[in-house]
């Protein structure tokens, strides 16, 4: 009985992770530009209305943290992605050029990345099938 709890408690955590994942790849690689091999993610998009928008993807940006938080993530890891979310923030903020900064660094999915190989390495988490 204990495997079975044991088995939907790391479903649950799985399930967890893959939602903020798919929020992760929304914003950051989601759609592919036809014949340059590039993708794209909506924050790129929505990061060229000027603040609004950079302040809005910065605001997701905290929502995976914070379900990073509740998943357990460890005190360094937050602080890791919280300063890859800073970095996105700052120089994404910078017209033009930082919207083309925003398609080369895809902070959310960096931050995936890092929580997935943390709950992994915990044991909190065996699905090993993801990828930001």
């Amino acid at each position: 009985m204990h495997d079975t709890q044991q088995s939907d408690s790391e479903q649950k955590e799985s399930n967890h992770v893959s939602d903020v994942e798919a929020l992760a790849r929304l914003l950051d690689s989601r759609f592919n530009i036809p014949g340059f091999n590039m993708k794209f993610g909506i924050d790129s998009l929505i990061g060229l209305i000027p603040v609004v928008g950079d302040i809005f993807t910065a605001l997701l940006g905290l929502y995976i943290i914070g379900r990073a938080i509740l998943l357990g993530g460890s005190a360094t890891l937050i602080v890791r992605m919280f300063i890859n979310l800073i970095i996105d923030a700052v120089l994404g903020a910078f017209p033009f050029l930082g919207d083309v900064f925003d398609l080369a660094f895809r902070s959310n999915s960096m931050n995936i990345n890092m929580l997935i190989k943390h709950l992994e390495k915990k044991g909190k988490l065996t699905d090993a099938k993801h990828n930001a």
